[in-house]
């Protein structure tokens, strides 16, 4: 064999290799933005749509010049902590979540990988961030005004329900979140003379004994705090509170669309589509510690 033959088949075969290697990991190249979604494809990833079109707006399209990896965890927060050490694994550039369980367990499996949360209740009360302004370390994103949101959906019961004195407050305690939005609301029911019952849900076994329970302490109405247990399961609610005749207030339209009386809560779909604006500040290099922590604009 010749020289030249030699070199020549030895650049063929370098040339396959290198193909067969990137077909057997498509995008392996491409930075990977990471998604811990404590809800379901069906109640959170239309959300996620909306976050993608967005970044694609700005640039980024999956397939590209990103890629995506998702985890749902199902209203599961035992799957948050194995699912955020799967994510950290892949090495991505930037991740992503929503909710007070799924951002804790992402801040402490991240490292020094930056993470862009999507409406905490508050950040700052649940050891996130330092402050709204300077979030120092890796973690920013979007927050939620849980006092303001808290005496308005009081004040929306209050308003609908003629003669109401009672209010019952459906919350899963293993949310620090949701914790701490049930403190505000029973805080401002007494703001405005009224009474409130706090009605615990650890999964969906408790659903009707709360109910139960809001009946037979006289509630006159009920709110329901946004949880991936109970958003996941709000066809379940409403008709538990339609049964007991019980109006409710709720923190996302679904629970309306799904039989709900009403709800009132910033615009998760904008929460979504200004994350992309965080996440692309990071891909070209911004860091999380010097992007405040944004509260919601549109409800």
């Amino acid at each position: 064999m010749t020289t030249a033959r030699f070199w020549s088949l030895l650049l063929l075969v370098s040339v396959v290799a290198m193909s067969s290697l990137a077909q057997a990991q498509p995008g392996a190249s491409l930075p990977r933005i990471g998604y811990l979604s404590p809800g379901s494809a069906d109640s959170h990833g239309p959300l996620f749509k909306a976050f993608r079109e967005a970044l694609r707006e700005l640039g980024h399209v999956e397939g590209r010049n990103v890629v995506f990896e998702y985890r749902w965890a199902g209203g599961s927060h035992d799957k948050l902590g194995v699912f955020a050490a799967e994510l950290v694994r892949l090495k991505p550039v930037v991740l992503m979540t929503s909710g007070t369980p799924a951002s804790l367990a992402l801040k402490e499996a991240a490292g020094q990988i930056p993470v862009v949360l999507l409406g905490v209740a508050d950040p700052v009360r649940v050891g996130l961030v330092q402050t709204l302004a300077r979030p120092g370390g890796n973690v920013t994103g979007l927050s939620l005004n849980v006092l303001e949101i808290a005496g308005k959906r009081v004040e929306l019961l209050r308003d609908a329900v003629p003669g109401l004195a009672r209010v019952g407050v459906v919350w899963n305690p293993a949310n620090e979140g949701a914790a701490l939005a049930a403190r505000e609301v029973d805080a401002a029911a007494r703001v405005l003379g009224l009474q409130s019952q706090l009605l615990e849900v650890r999964g969906p076994g408790d659903f009707k004994t709360a109910f139960d329970a809001a009946v037979k302490g006289r509630v006159g109405g009920v709110i329901v705090q946004e949880d991936p247990l109970t958003v996941i399961h709000r066809k379940t609610i409403t008709g538990l509170a339609l049964e007991r005749h019980l109006p409710g207030i709720f923190g996302l339209k679904q629970f309306v669309e799904a039989g709900g009386l009403m709800s009132y809560a910033p615009s998760y779909v904008d929460l979504y589509r200004r994350a992309s604006v965080f996440v692309d500040k990071i891909l070209r290099g911004a860091r999380p510690a010097d992007l405040p922590v944004e509260q919601p604009t549109t409800y």
